[in-house]
């Protein structure tokens, strides 16, 4: 999907993630950067093919896409992106960013939202470093979180030019395999997922099988 930035928004936030499904606490996280950072708006970009999830069965993009336009319907700073869906091969944070730079242009500014656990493997993405010059980091944490470890990494970062902030979000403990092994057990997902998402969910037999 071809994005085109209006000349006056120079702000905006990048939460990829495979959403399968979405829930409350990314919505959360989301929302907490695009006010905590003051962005014009945040781009949702569900993965295509992520190499993370290697070995376990991914639900298909359309399904994961439908899911995340449902759940943010109802928040105007928050927009999707098909630009890794669309993209064939593995969906690697490093080539999303240089697209979205070569879209937006280096006026402007870009910040990838990401856990701060997802930080500490930083190291072991692709081209890590290159990330860096193209978006700064935004690392959401949460109660419990090594904050020792990610010192570490915020240094190893910045000694090689990268910028990593930290925002501390509320504590909201909801996963996507929590989700999806409750609707497994036909057990609520109410107030874990946005009302429309969950409705998806029941309606399409997504998970139950």
């Amino acid at each position: 999907m071809a994005l085109r930035e209006p000349a006056q928004a120079s702000r905006i936030g990048v939460m990829g993630g495979t959403f399968d499904p979405i829930h409350l606490a990314h919505l959360i996280a989301a929302e907490s950067v695009r006010d905590g950072f003051h962005l014009h708006r945040v781009l949702f970009i569900p993965a295509g093919t992520p190499p993370h999830k290697t070995g376990r069965r991914v639900s298909p993009a359309a399904r994961r896409l439908a899911m995340v336009r449902l759940a943010i319907s109802s928040n105007p700073g928050f927009e999707v992106s098909t630009i890794e869906t669309d993209r064939p091969g593995a969906s690697y944070t490093v080539d999303t960013v240089r697209s979205l730079r070569r879209e937006f242009g280096p006026e402007t500014k870009l910040y990838f939202i990401t856990g701060a656990d997802a930080v500490l493997e930083i190291l072991s993405w692709k081209d890590p470093f290159e990330i860096f010059n193209h978006c700064e980091l935004v690392a959401v944490t949460r109660p419990g979180y090594d904050a020792v470890a990610l010192d570490r990494m915020v240094a190893t970062m910045a000694g090689s030019g990268g910028v990593v902030h930290r925002l501390a979000i509320p504590e909201v403990s909801i996963s996507s395999s929590e989700i999806r092994k409750r609707v497994k057990e036909r057990r609520s997902i109410r107030y874990l997922v946005p009302d429309a998402v969950g409705e998806y969910i029941w309606r399409t037999g997504l998970y139950q099988d």
